[in-house]
């Protein structure tokens, strides 16, 4: 046998190469919307036999057929979802309460979006860990039929402690309660959280892979970063944070970490108890079937409350519904746009979009942390501030604790809140979950937020940006080729 293999192993090695490699970049020509995606992918996969195909199988694979979700329908209804006509907001209106230009990103989301624009909604911004963690304990120890979690990351610390106690303190009093953890966030913990959910009684799964025996190929680059909870099928909860301690001042103090949460009430709870369900059941949970599941109708009237959207966007049937909901915001921006994200790595499209904006004399105020907890990601940004400063966008570094809130806010009544980074990851590899809200007052909130990151930030000027070493520069660069990937 070692003498067969000693003799032809080229052989072996060519077959191996071809077998693996075509079909690789096969799927590569097929599926990649982008043709210098495509040409990269089949590079690699030519230029290396057969670990160029196992690369790509482990990072390039960008799409998933969730079958699961076409059987899905059935059992939502047998859950209590339905879809609550009555509070869509016709085209008619938007044109009347706010002009043409905010109907015609109505139709964008309309077309993008798997869900609808409702009314009657209400959303309270939480500003710290520390309230926003309160508001969800509260809520899942006020309990009375249902609790349903998804999220990135939930820590095995004293934050999470917390919630397990509070979870399975629900289970013991006859709520019926489900937990989703991404399988890549699961482990940011070690020994994970998950093991001890299950000896609290709480029904937990991980999503797209399994703590133990490794993740799921070919699809191990594609995660949940969507933060849910919804209680009773009344409240929900969302935005861009994990159930971690350092997000705490009680438990971390003045290092705490930003993050801005979302409390909501309405016809978008319905939205978000859609996506976290067809979530669960992907990852093999139970139909959740039953009185316990019902969705609650809103306390208000049709065509009261807020307006607002859920946008759920992947690597799936909703594939870059954010960045489309975004470029098709951008486009009709008229007077400012203010951006607030940790992670801040627009591809091409939007770059242009938010230039083109800026050459018809929007202001854009962007606001990044001056210092990251991803230091790779940092120097990738860095690399591309000078695409936007050159064309009178302004760029800001915000001093103090790291602030992972992604807020996009335009011309004083338009919103995005949620999950999604600016970023390749959020925007084409994630499963993510948005909001968009079309209510001035939220709006003022939301940049009153921004504007106190503003207050103790320093513009980044790009003279000095282009004056600094060479070497620092280059570095910048090279990391910005892997920023796909970051």
């Amino acid at each position: 046998m070692f003498e067969t293999l000693s003799a032809y192993w080229p052989h072996i090695f060519v077959a191996l190469s071809i077998a693996l490699g075509v079909p690789a970049a096969i799927h590569a020509t097929m599926t990649k919307e982008e043709v210098r995606a495509a040409i990269g992918w089949v590079g690699v996969i030519v230029l290396s036999p057969v670990v160029g195909a196992l690369i790509y199988a482990v990072g390039g694979v960008n799409r998933i057929r969730r079958k699961t979700l076409n059987l899905s329908r059935e059992g939502l209804l047998a859950a209590g979802w339905h879809h609550m006509a009555e509070y869509d907001v016709s085209n008619e209106h938007m044109k009347v309460a706010y002009g043409g230009a905010l109907a015609a990103m109505q139709r964008v989301g309309d077309a993008v979006a798997r869900c609808r624009l409702t009314s009657g909604n209400r959303i309270e911004l939480l500003s710290t860990g520390d309230e926003a963690y309160a508001a969800m304990l509260a809520a899942i120890n006020g309990a009375e039929r249902s609790i349903l979690l998804e999220t990135y990351i939930f820590d095995r610390d004293r934050a999470g402690k917390r919630f397990v106690a509070a979870l399975s303190a629900a289970v013991a009093r006859g709520v019926e309660v489900r937990v989703l953890i991404d399988a890549v966030g699961a482990r940011y913990s070690i020994p994970s959280i998950v093991s001890e959910l299950r000896r609290a009684s709480v029904p937990t799964d991980v999503f797209n892979g399994n703590i133990v025996m490794g993740l799921r190929l070919p699809y191990a680059n594609l995660r949940t970063h969507r933060k849910i909870v919804i209680v009773d099928g009344t409240v929900a909860f969302t935005g861009g944070l994990n159930i971690r301690a350092g997000f705490c001042a009680e438990f971390s103090g003045e290092a705490a970490s930003l993050d801005t949460h979302f409390r909501l009430t309405g016809p978008v709870v319905s939205d978000l108890f859609r996506i976290a369900y067809e979530d669960w059941r992907f990852s093999g949970g139970d139909d959740l079937a039953g009185e316990a599941w019902q969705i609650t109708a809103p306390a208000d009237a049709p065509g009261s409350g807020m307006l607002a959207r859920v946008v759920p966007s992947g690597p799936d049937k909703s594939l870059e519904s954010n960045q489309r909901m975004l470029m098709g915001a951008l486009s009709i921006a008229r007077k400012h746009i203010r951006i607030m994200s940790p992670y801040f790595l627009p591809d091409r499209e939007l770059i242009s979009a938010i230039v083109t904006a800026a050459r018809r004399g929007v202001e854009i105020d962007i606001v990044v942390p001056s210092a990251n907890n991803l230091k790779l990601v940092d120097l990738a940004m860095t690399a591309q501030f000078d695409q936007l400063l050159k064309y009178g966008c302004r760029i800001w570094r915000a001093s103090g604790a790291f602030n992972h809130s992604k807020l996009t806010v335009i011309d004083g009544v338009w919103c995005y809140i949620g999950s999604s980074n600016m970023d390749p990851r959020s925007l084409r590899l994630n499963f993510e979950v948005d909001i968009e809200v079309v209510d001035a007052h939220f709006a003022d909130l939301i940049e009153n937020r921004i504007a106190t990151a503003l207050s103790e930030a320093e513009q980044v000027n790009l003279a000095a940006l282009q004056a600094r070493p060479f070497v620092q520069r280059l570095v910048e660069r090279v990391t910005w080729l892997g920023s796909p990937y970051l």
